[in-house]
Order: C-alpha cells, then structure tokens, then sequence
C-alpha cells in the first residue's frame, strides 16, 4: 500500500507540475516573425518555456488555458544596438553604471516587450564576471543582455567617463594585442567608431580599422562599424565589415553598394529613431504627451525636452537642417536597402544619452520602418527574426516556432493594421512565463 501511496503521490505532482508548466492560449491571431501570413483564431501550446505547437483546437488535459480572442501575440522584439547601465536621469556616466542600474534599465526593456538587446561598445567590467550569463540564462530579471565590450575608437584625451574604457589604437600594430584583450571578454560583436561626427571629430583611418576587422576574424568575431557616410559604408564593405550599424545618411546609396552588401552579406542596422531624435524636439512630436511614450522616460527628462528653451537651441543649431536632410536620405537608403535583399535588422541606439529612450524608441523605431516603405509585417521580421539572427540566437529566439523560447508579447490590437498596435502591450512572455503587464499597465 506504501508503495502505491507513493505511486499515485509522483503522479498527483507530474499532473501538477504539468499544470502549472503547460499553457494553451486559445483563439489568438499569431504573427510569428518568419513574414508567413498571420494565422487567426488559432492555439499555442507552452511547455516547459518553450513553444510546443501552434495549430487549432489543440487539448491538453491539465493544461492551462487562456482565451485571447480578439488578442494578437508577436516574438518580443530584439535590438541589435542599444547601450545599457550608463543611464540615470538626464545623465549619461560611468557612475551609473551598476548592477542595480543595469537590471533597472532591462527590466525596462522587457516592459516593453524587448526580449534582448546588444550593448554597443561602451560596457564595464561589471558584466563580465557573471552578470551577463546569468541574464542570458535568464536567471536575472528582465532583457537578455549581449555585448560587444569595450569598442575601438580613434585617440581621444578626453573622452568622458562612460567611454574611457574604449580601446584606441594609435597605429595598426597596436591592434593585436588590444583585440586579444577585447576576446578575452567574449564580445558578441566587435564595436568601431568610424565617423567624424560632422567634422566635429577625427575619423578612424582605413589602415586601423582594417586591422581591426582583420583581428577580430581571425578569432571569428564579427564586427559593427558606427558610420554616417556613404563612402564610409562602401570601402567598409571592401574591408570586409560584418554590420553597418548605423544609417548610411549623407547620400543615396547606389547599386554598386547594394551589390557588393549584398555579396558580402552585411548587415544593416538603420538607427531611424536616433535621427529623428537629433531634430524633432526642435517642435512637438504627436507623441510627446502619450503614457507609452513617456513611462520609458528617467525622471526629469520630460521636463527638459518640453522646455522651450531646449527646443530653441535644437532649432537655431548649425546641424538642425543637416539632420532633418540625413533623417530624409536614412529612410530613402533603408528602403532600397531592404529592397535588395540585403538584411536589416532592428537597433536604436537607445540607452546611449537620455532622449533616446530605452523601450519606447524599439517601437518608434518600426513605425519609422513603415514610414520609409516597409510593411508592418516586414518591419515585425526585420525587429524580431532578423534581430535575433544578427545576435546569432535565431536558433532559440525571435520567431514563433515550434522548439523555440516562449518569449513574446501579447497585444490588445493587431499591428499588421497599424505599426503602431505594437505598443498596446496586454502581457509581456519570458521563458512561457507572464513577466510583466506593459509599461503603463
């Protein structure tokens, strides 16, 4: 009797832990981020955090089960360029940066439906000793957190407390040494500044930056070249660069470009919200006052970019026309980027100073997509698919498929009618687990 006693006891707790691991959401419109034709009133089975079926009229006894008629569901979005830790306030500081600060700033990513992001060249040793792993496992809350370390940049004196972990070769034999330390670390990708910044700073020579992309292939690392010029991205392209991690913004790009992208396979990451950034608070963007908008804001920046004061000073810089001009050519080049075939994927620049807000920008950011020519279903692929691709977790994340991670986002409106239904946020998903409500819920 014992020995059933102890039978039926295991199979009471596999019923219950099957119970409490299994999920069924039932009668959802799913956009599963491969471009395929959304599938309506239709089931999605969890188990165990990850994705066991979708298909209609599934049943499981035990399981779950959660009506979202009239609800979409999407992949949570990945951004393959954003910076985290260093933001506090209306502040951008090496002091920020703490593990307090740093999970802060993910869990504000996941709140907006942000599932991972890569750091763009400016991260601390803090992360490296752990940290990092452990949001990748998802053992920490919020965003799974990748890393390019510490980026190459040109000789700077002074180059402020957020960037002085940079590494900064004077010449090209400089570089060896400095990318091994940079390995060490494992990056996810390697970071190089090559722009001038509107003539305001010097521009990495060829010979350095191909030094660096030589190295970092060796150790079969890829790298990210921050640019702004379109004869920048071309003799990149030549050199062999893995990610154009900017718009190419002072012309159109020409076919010979898209060419030779296209051959190498490079990735292109249009930070459009960051140029729209650079002007639009010179007026009052139809957003400004929107509770998505300004719950991903830190204290005291609503305030500063409402003054008028802020907005005159945007309106009588030198650079006001000349960015609103790049704004334009951006949305000109991703088009016919992603016209070619060439991939893009989906990154801000978010988290690097206080107006590019972290979470609200990943969704203005594909409303600027659509606004360049792209669908709404292409801009979901290029933001979540294509994301994941470039962080090279595509494997486990970014699309809806069976076998993959359960992380996605539940919205109240389908965003195949309107970009913009993406940040009707009901339900944020991590590993099949509810993990927050949305930002303004």
């Amino acid at each position: 009797m014992k020995k059933i006693g102890m039978i039926l006891s295991g199979a009471l707790f596999c019923a219950t832990a099957f119970a409490q691991n299994t999920v069924i959401l039932k009668n959802v419109t799913v956009i599963d981020g491969t471009g395929a034709a959304p599938r309506a009133k239709t089931d999605m089975l969890i188990s165990d955090g990850r994705i066991s079926a979708i298909q209609k009229g599934i049943k499981a006894a035990g399981a779950r089960e959660i009506d979202l008629s009239g609800k979409t569901v999407m992949p949570s979005l990945v951004c393959a360029h954003a910076h985290v830790g260093t933001l506090k306030g209306t502040t951008s500081s090496a002091n920020n940066y703490t593990r307090e600060n740093l999970i802060r700033h993910l869990e504000k990513y996941q709140d907006y439906g942000v599932s991972a992001v890569l750091a763009m060249g400016t991260d601390r040793p803090l992360i490296f000793n752990g940290f990092i792993d452990s949001t990748q496992a998802g053992l920490l809350p919020g965003a799974r957190l990748y890393s390019a370390g510490y980026g190459f940049n040109t000789p700077d004196p002074n180059p402020g407390s957020w960037m002085n972990l940079l590494l900064r070769p004077n010449t090209p034999e400089e570089v060896p040494a400095m990318m091994e330390k940079l390995a060490a670390v494992k990056p996810t990708v390697v970071k190089i500044w090559v722009d001038d910044h509107g003539g305001n700073a010097r521009k990495m020579k060829p010979e350095i930056y191909k030094a660096i992309i030589s190295e970092a292939h060796k150790r079969k690392i890829r790298v990210a070249a921050h640019l702004f010029y379109v004869d920048d991205a071309r003799k990149l392209t030549e050199a062999g660069i893995d990610i154009i991690a900017h718009s190419i913004r002072d012309k159109e790009v020409d076919q010979d470009l898209l060419t030779k992208m296209k051959q190498k396979n490079v990735t292109y990451i249009p930070t459009l919200s960051l140029d729209e950034y650079q002007f639009i608070y010179a007026g009052s963007p139809d957003w400004i006052n929107d509770a998505f908008f300004k719950a991903s804001l830190e204290p005291g920046v609503f305030e500063m970019i409402t003054d008028k004061a802020y907005g005159d000073k945007i309106r009588n810089s030198p650079d006001y026309q000349r960015n609103m001009s790049a704004f334009k050519t951006a949305l000109i080049n991703l088009r016919k980027i992603h016209a070619a075939g060439i991939p893009v994927a989906l990154g801000t620049d978010s988290g690097a100073f206080p107006v590019r807000t972290q979470g609200f920008t990943e969704h203005l950011e594909m409303e600027m997509m659509v606004k360049a020519g792209l669908t709404p279903a292409q801009a979901i692929t290029v933001s979540t698919r294509n994301a994941a691709a470039a962080l090279r977790i595509d494997r486990e994340k970014g699309t809806l498929e069976k076998g993959k991670k359960a992380d996605f986002i539940i919205l109240g409106a389908n965003p195949l009618d309107d970009i913009r239904n993406t940040r009707k946020i009901e339900s944020v998903w991590k590993d099949g687990k509810e993990v927050s409500k949305g930002p303004i819920n």
